[in-house]
């Protein structure tokens, strides 16, 4: 058996099906499109879950992938086994009701032994209990010994999630040889040992299990394989382990080059390099497919995959920001498979070098924490760190036990890692009670699902704004209905349609569906399974049939609109790649009639600057009158045309592209004007962050912007007016009179300095004297916090010994400031502590060091009583 390289099984695998007649199509996004009951793809069907369904037609009933899947459940054993990755390839092939499990047996075993040419004496095969088809077919059509064939039961080959298609399955194992072996004489597939490796498991779905768990047959039955492309590598590279497969091997070997370590002497710095290793596959491909690093979902698995890989770093004893580096390997070795990676190469590094980063200051303040947590022990004269504050260190500052008990070492002390250990626990249970498995949820029909597979709308409307059809189904009440009347809230399916459905970012089509007795207003539109088309409305009056003959009419304003708003975000995009670099990709956009919002990759606040120049740029593309174009073509053809494809958004093998003469070109199924002249006017009205590394610009055009600046320009003039200048002269004016309003604040505020030292002396007068202690407790009205501070500390001059609280209110808000003089804090005063306590009575909050401290408050009104409790806390503090 020859040696083939990774990337050579998967071109055989998916060039074998193609000469089967099977639609090979690339990987699909790993961040699951139209599936909420998914937060990664992690198996090769997931993405087909419609088409085994039945609710979307294949592009051909026959198809094979080889699909990017990450799967975390066991992250733990990640490093510690040769055989755990978060991210891996599934190869697959499918059958949506064409070939059943004759083809998928005789092409399974082909591929693997003429193409893959492994020796047939090497091969098992497992069937499940009861499936005699199976059997008879490997062991008298494909010549199968009977020795090499197991019968395994249900939980080892009979594929079911609850409720749904379901069926037995088929394996495909290669047999290691005997010193992989355990000592059972009778050792086959199905054994816990590690001889015999299953690398291809075809399941035949034949049943459909209804709630009362019986197996009903289905009509037309399905195929879904899955062959792991790194398992299989590992059995025609004849090597152990994943890691030592080609690709993966020579992105360790970069993780060498950087940490200097060696592989293969020490188990604990094999594991931190075989984590690297793993990690920047999986957080580069994540990326790519536009996951951004964050708290919650997708992008905090992306977070903590880059981050756990990070720490693995400083383990290995690697200074600084290094997994940036790595990412051209990653690179190099996949891009024969995935373009996208060079692609998008600058954008995946930007992206992980800037979470890198922010990791290393997170782990520089887990240090500092840490510093005075060894402090406390050392008062305490403790050695031992307790399990809450390690695990506080870990799940608040990402600061790993590991490095925990590596610092602790050094200072001769140690960690409860039980007590640790159990507060782990307790926060998985957390996850594991709060995590709601949707997982049987994308298996349950919806009342679209009812509707014949044959029914598909037909969408006539890039040209066209008023159509005449056919109403083919009507629901109501979430029910398939043949009749409904004035009022009743419907979503109408028609043969053909002008309304465009909510997609790509723009929203749906408003406007009318007309009979000669009936009319319903459309408020939305959406798309549905298998290319249906939902109109969302209400009657307004008269009623409506099935298969009655219909007007639909769309409200041509709101479209033309929508296509100003539309066309100015390709215009947009291509603006700021020019002005930001690029690494700029839209990450999502909504276009409506009144407006667009633009969320993309970037990665700090634009500059006033480049918002002008982006804003300038579009408004230049603008008058230089583009003329807009559609075309359709095959996805490869685009790419080579240049489009621009955006993430997320699924793509069929005939795309359509919109260009913008030669400026702007991408894959984009919405409605534009013909000629960006159209546009008008293009205003940025707001720019902000909507996430880490997402920027999002607000816009309009068109009307809504002439309209915008007409309202600017009201209320300049209405400035103008009120300051008595001219537009011309506005800024000057209202710069003049701010400069002198701050000149007479500052004259007020002197003023009531001096008010306020004038009076020092009668404020020393009121001192009293507790427990030994001279205190002064006075208010002082109208003052802020900093004259409050310099009255406080004149006072404290002159008092020489003691303690002064001072409070005032200034416009609502009420500030407290309390001063000790040194030999006062030695008696037992502390500042901090009386602030604290006094502040909270009037509502508020505060504190500082025992000679000084300020408090804010809300209460005017409890002033008094605040100041009063000074004496009381005081006697408190010297007891």
């Amino acid at each position: 058996m020859e040696k083939m390289g990774l990337n050579e099984i998967r071109k055989k695998f998916l060039d074998f099906f193609e000469s089967k007649d099977h639609y090979a199509r690339e990987s699909y996004s790993l961040v699951p499109q139209g599936d909420k009951s998914l937060l990664l793809i992690s198996a090769g069907m997931a993405p087909l879950k419609k088409y085994f369904m039945g609710v979307e037609t294949p592009p051909k009933n026959r198809m094979a992938t080889c699909q990017k899947c990450i799967r975390t459940g066991d992250i733990e054993n990640v490093g510690k086994t040769a055989r755990h990755a978060t991210f891996f390839e599934m190869l697959g092939n499918f059958s949506f009701g064409d070939y059943f499990k004759r083809e998928s047996i005789a092409w399974g075993w082909e591929f693997v032994t003429k193409h893959l040419n492994m020796p047939v004496e090497k091969l098992w095969v497992s069937v499940y209990l009861d499936d005699d088809e199976s059997y008879e077919i490997w062991n008298k059509e494909i010549g199968v010994p009977k020795e090499q064939i197991v019968r395994l039961g249900k939980e080892d080959n009979f594929w079911e999630i609850g409720v749904g298609p379901c069926g037995p399955c088929s394996e495909i194992y290669y047999d290691r040889g005997e010193k992989y072996g355990c000592d059972n004489v009778d050792c086959k597939p199905g054994c816990d040992c590690d001889r015999y490796v299953e690398f291809w498991n075809h399941v035949f779905t034949q049943y459909n299990k209804d709630e009362q768990g019986n197996y009903n047959p289905l009509p037309n039955p399905n195929i879904d394989t899955g062959m792991g492309l790194e398992r299989v590598a590992c059995i025609m590279q004849d090597v152990d382990s994943i890691f030592e497969v080609d690709t993966i091997r020579a992105i360790l070997e970069a993780v060498l080059d950087i940490s200097k370590a060696e592989y293969g002497k020490d188990e604990k710095t094999d594991t931190s390099i075989r984590i690297i290793t793993d990690h920047i596959r999986s957080v580069s491909f994540m990326v790519c497919d536009g996951i951004m690093p964050s708290n919650e979902g997708r992008g905090y698995v992306l977070r903590r995959l880059l981050r756990r890989a990070a720490r693995h770093g400083k383990l290995l004893g690697i200074k600084g920001a290094f997994l940036n580096g790595l990412v051209d390997k990653v690179i190099e070795v996949s891009k024969v498979a995935y373009g996208q990676l060079e692609e998008r190469k600058d954008y995946i590094k930007k992206v992980i070098s800037i979470e890198e980063e922010r990791f290393q200051e997170t782990i520089d303040q887990g240090s500092e924490i840490l510093k005075e947590y060894i402090e406390e022990l050392r008062k305490e004269e403790n050695k031992v760190l307790s399990g809450e504050k390690a695990f506080k260190l870990y799940d608040t500052y990402g600061f790993p036990l590991e490095l925990t008990k590596e610092i602790l070492e050094e200072e001769g002390l140690e960690v409860n890692e039980e007590k640790f250990k159990e507060e782990m626990e307790l926060q998985r249970e957390r996850a594991r009670s709060a995590r709601t498995d949707n997982s049987l949820e994308a298996w349950k029909e919806d009342v679209f699902s009812q509707i014949d597979d044959s029914t598909n709308t037909d969408f006539v409307g890039y040209n066209n704004y008023v159509v005449e059809g056919q109403l083919l189904n009507i629901v109501k009440d979430n029910e398939l209905v043949d009749k409904a009347q004035a009022s009743d809230k419907v979503t109408l399916i028609l043969d053909k349609t002008p309304f465009y459905p909510e997609g790509g970012g723009q929203l749906g089509d408003k406007g009318t569906i007309e009979t000669d007795s009936c009319k319903i207003e459309i408020y939305d539109c959406k798309k549905g399974n298998n290319d249906l088309i939902l109109h969302v409305g209400k009657i307004i009056e008269g009623s409506v049939s099935e298969n009655d003959k219909v007007m639909a009419k769309i409200n041509i304003e709101n479209r033309l609109n929508s296509a100003r708003n539309h066309s100015a975000t390709h215009l947009l995009h291509k603006a700021l790649k020019e002005v930001l670099g690029s690494h700029v990709e839209q990450s999502g956009s909504l276009v409506s009639a009144d407006r667009l919002r633009f969320d993309f990759s970037h990665f700090t606040s634009l500059t006033k600057d480049e918002v002008e120049t982006v804003e300038r740029i579009v408004n230049e593309r603008i008058l230089d009158g583009l003329k807009v174009e559609t075309e359709e073509m095959s996805i490869e053809d685009a790419r080579k045309k240049g489009a621009t494809a955006l993430f997320g958004e699924k793509y069929g093998e005939k795309v359509r592209v919109v260009s913008m003469d030669k400026y702007s070109i991408e894959l984009c199924g919405g409605t534009h004007v013909s000629n960006v002249g159209q546009i008008g006017l293009f205003k940025i009205v707001s720019e902000g962050g909507v996430a880490a590394g997402i920027r999002r610009i607000e816009a309009i055009t068109g009307f809504s912007a002439y309209e915008y600046t007409k309202h600017k320009e009201a209320q300049l003039n209405e400035i103008a007016k009120i300051t008595k200048s001219s537009q011309k002269d506005v800024s000057k004016k209202v710069e003049q009179l701010v400069n002198e309003l701050k000149s007479y604040e500052k004259e007020i505020n002197d003023l009531k300095n001096k008010l306020a030292s004038s009076s020092l002396d009668d404020i020393i007068n009121s001192v009293e004297e507790i427990e030994g202690i001279k205190v002064i407790s006075n208010k002082i009205m109208g003052l802020d916090m900093n004259s409050l501070r310099t009255i406080g500390d004149k006072l404290k001059d002159k008092l020489g010994s003691g303690l002064v609280v001072l409070a005032t209110e200034n416009e609502g808000k009420v500030s407290f400031v309390a001063m000790a003089t040194k030999d006062a804090v030695d008696k037992g005063i502390h500042a901090g502590n009386v602030i604290k306590t006094i502040a909270k009575i009037a509502g508020g909050g505060g504190g500082g060091r025992p000679n000084m401290a300020q408090a804010g408050a809300k209460d005017p009104s409890k002033i008094d009583e605040a100041l009063n409790k000074v004496k009381e806390v005081v006697k408190e503090q010297i007891k």
